[in-house]
């Protein structure tokens, strides 16, 4: 039975449709003014109509959103922020499911109604943070789908007793686990992803690895990662996270790793930070490497920036690699949008009957124009419901 009906409203900028809504799922999409039914009806005025933002890249556990401003301090390298993390996050209640919850309503919001989220385990929280995660998205009632990556952030070999808590974790709700700079974290690549991969086969969860080492040291981390996909069979199920060595390599050396990458059926994750080195995403995608957006973090003790709003993301994805054309500037909203649906583990993700119900509206011309302005979500429907009206959240 229909549950609501959405009118006049231009999916992707094209000609308006109504949009028949029900039991959470798009049932039908048709020309507007014809679409029929008992369900309530919400009146999309003409508005530009996408899916909803999947965030590929989130750490919502971490974050002091809603809490008093928190001044940036410690070391500004990896190691700095691990150990300036550690040192801090009990003194502001992190993990907090009250300020996890103030995140996702950010996200939902700003139209993100999935995100692949990593989530801090280690020997100091054990697995709060994702019960804490789990408690924030239950507060929400479903509105944003969470997908749990169980992340060592601290590392993984030199802080014995880390791989029995990931082990804990793919039983506890972690669709995936990670890993983290094997080489310059652990100093011992080999063993991290050993751990890793045995743990991954034998409960049948993915994998999604930061590798922030750059140049030859994360090339030579990309191969290790390769041989082990592909020896475990675990293509499709493994992501490097930022990956930041790729856009910094020659031509010839990116080709050669593009083809083992696409043949190893390994994803990437990237936040687009303003000072990495642009990646080869065309080649990216003529090779079939799914490519997904993230927030990173927002508002935490590595970095006071973010608001959660994934198209902004995506507009800084369109300026690091000099998007201009309409096109490209549209590609730069599909992977915030449709592209993110294997990060969440969904099969599809888009404005067509069957998919989940998650529609954001927009006042804006066309596809280039909501990515350069990125304006007000005047609504969010998030799984079948109406949860943003005129900009303002209604859970």
């Amino acid at each position: 039975m229909t549950s609501l009906i959405l009118t006049n409203v231009r999916p992707w900028g094209a000609d308006p449709v109504d949009v028949a809504i029900a039991d959470g799922l798009i049932a039908d999409v048709v020309p507007t003014g014809t679409a029929d039914g008992a369900g309530e009806r919400v009146d999309g005025c003409g508005l530009l109509a996408l899916p909803g933002f999947v965030n590929a890249h989130a750490h919502v556990d971490k974050s002091w959103w809603g809490q008093p401003w928190v001044s940036y301090d410690g070391e500004a390298t990896t190691q700095g922020r691990i150990a300036h993390e550690r040192a801090e996050r009990d003194k502001h209640g992190i993990p907090s499911a009250a300020s996890t919850i103030a995140v996702l309503r950010e996200f939902l919001r700003h139209g993100t109604t999935a995100t692949r989220t990593h989530v801090d385990i280690d020997l100091g929280v054990g697995l709060r943070g994702i019960e804490t995660v789990h408690e924030a998205a239950a507060a929400l009632d479903g509105a944003v789908e969470v997908e749990i990556v169980a992340f060592p952030q601290d590392g993984v070999m030199r802080r014995p007793g880390v791989l029995e808590l990931l082990d804990q974790a793919a039983t506890a709700g972690a669709t995936s686990i990670g890993g983290i700079d094997p080489a310059s974290i652990d100093r011992d690549p080999v063993a991290q992803l050993d751990g890793l991969f045995e743990i991954a086969e034998r409960r049948g969860v993915g994998i999604d690895i930061h590798l922030h080492d750059g140049g030859e040291l994360g090339a030579f981390q990309y191969e290790l990662i390769i041989d082990r996909t592909v020896r475990a069979g675990l293509q499709g199920k493994v992501t490097i996270s930022h990956g930041f060595a790729l856009g910094e390599l020659p031509a010839q050396r990116q080709a050669e790793l593009l083809v083992q990458f696409a043949n190893a059926g390994i994803s990437w994750a990237t936040v687009a930070p303003v000072r990495s080195a642009p990646l080869p995403w065309r080649a990216m995608r003529d090779h079939g490497i799914p490519i997904g957006l993230g927030t990173d973090g927002i508002r935490d003790l590595w970095s006071p920036y973010g608001d959660g709003d994934m198209l902004r993301i995506a507009l800084g994805f369109a300026r690091l690699h000099g998007l201009r054309t309409d096109d490209d500037l549209a590609y730069a909203i599909k992977l915030a949008t449709t592209d993110g649906a294997p990060f969440v583990q969904r099969a599809g993700h888009d404005l067509v009957p069957g998919a989940r119900a998650d529609i954001v509206l927009l006042d804006a011309e066309n596809l280039p124009d909501a990515l350069m302005r990125a304006p007000r979500r005047q609504a969010v429907i998030a799984g079948g419901r109406l949860v943003v009206r005129d900009g303002e959240l209604l859970i």
